[in-house]
């Protein structure tokens, strides 16, 4: 496959009433690995995705997955991405097993599910069980066997993890990486939880208020950074203070002065957080 796997350029979404969802997005994401999508509430993660799997429709711009329109070929896009919201729609009255049957008979061979059948066997999740006597971790579980046997070339993963245990994000986690490894899949996970996105992720986005802050490889957004006791003496590589009173700085890697030391990833995306709040209106 040649290209990036997912585009965006120029892209705004903007609801009735007037509110705008995403304003001017350009984002290229090559093939290959998971890109972890950080932001606070309202600042458009989900309409991206959305947007990404022809759920919504651009206001402005355009947006190419695999380099197809999704909006106006989505039946060619939805086969070939899986898409995945915080809450699976999965039926509480049916057995896991009916589900993974259910996918059979409308995707035929395009299911694998001997596969996610051993998956949720490792995980011990019950193929006889009813999906309403299972926990939010199982269920979780129950999505991705599902999203993944469909073997997608992309995967779109709307904070799947967002209520679930410690534990059960983790066992999530090892699966998509292990499965995005092997599969050569694109994976985007969107999650408020920096812990989980630095495990995972290889590539982080930062949206705020429908921008993007942020973007590129985790290893290289942290080398390009610093934490210091006070405004750098460059107003330009100034990001944001950080709560508690520490300030954050670009800077050339491998490049600390004196007094500022390498920032945590967690660091990194609070600043940018903080900053992107001067882009509300």
């Amino acid at each position: 496959m040649g290209g990036a796997a997912l585009e965006a350029r120029g892209l705004s979404k903007q609801y009735r009433r007037g509110r705008l969802a995403l304003r001017d997005i350009d984002l290229e994401l090559d093939p290959g690995g998971i890109v972890g999508l950080v932001g606070p509430n309202g600042a458009g993660k989900s309409t991206l995705l959305k947007t990404w799997i022809g759920f919504e429709q651009a206001t402005k711009g355009s947006v190419q997955v695999l380099g197809a329109d999704p909006w106006r070929q989505r039946r060619e896009v939805l086969l070939r991405v899986g898409y995945l919201p915080q809450t699976p729609s999965l039926y509480r009255d049916l057995r896991v097993s009916d589900h993974l049957d259910f996918v059979v008979h409308y995707r035929g061979a395009g299911f694998d599910r001997t596969w996610a059948a051993k998956r949720l066997d490792d995980l011990h999740v019950p193929l006889t069980a009813l999906v309403g006597t299972l926990s939010g971790g199982q269920v979780a579980q129950v999505g991705l066997a599902i999203a993944l046997g469909l073997r997608p070339e992309v995967m779109l993963l709307d904070e799947p993890l967002a209520s679930l245990d410690p534990l059960a994000r983790r066992e999530f986690i090892d699966v998509l990486v292990d499965d995005v490894s092997r599969s050569g899949a694109t994976a985007v996970l969107s999650s408020h939880i920096v812990s989980d996105i630095e495990i995972a992720c290889d590539r982080l986005v930062v949206l705020a208020v429908g921008h993007v802050q942020l973007q590129g490889r985790v290893d290289a957004i942290v080398a390009g950074h610093a934490i210091g006791p006070k405004a750098p003496t460059d107003p330009a590589s100034f990001v944001a203070k950080l709560p508690g009173g520490a300030v954050l700085a670009r800077t050339q890697p491998g490049l600390l002065v004196d007094g500022w030391k390498k920032p945590s990833l967690e660091d990194i995306v609070l600043g940018y957080l903080v900053a992107g709040r001067g882009l509300e209106a």
